[in-house]
């Protein structure tokens, strides 16, 4: 359980300081036969801080209630 709690909190504080990531999505525009024309565009895909801030809390009671249970 410790190590489970180690790891949200990570991935909790990265989501509270990267906010978002771009993926790159490739769309077909024309298809005549052979010729074939596609557009690639950024779509971005973003969240709020917040919920990096409670999945770290989320992970602390996950680490605290790891700890208790060893003891």
């Amino acid at each position: 359980m410790k190590n489970v709690g180690i790891v949200i909190i990570a991935l909790g504080l990265l989501m509270t300081v990267f906010t978002g990531f771009s993926v790159l999505t490739k769309k077909k525009v024309v298809d005549l036969g052979a010729l074939e024309i596609n557009k690639t565009e950024r779509t971005p895909i973003y969240w709020s801080p917040i919920f990096g801030i409670g999945l770290m809390v989320v992970g602390g009671v996950i680490l605290l209630a790891g700890r208790r249970k060893l003891n």
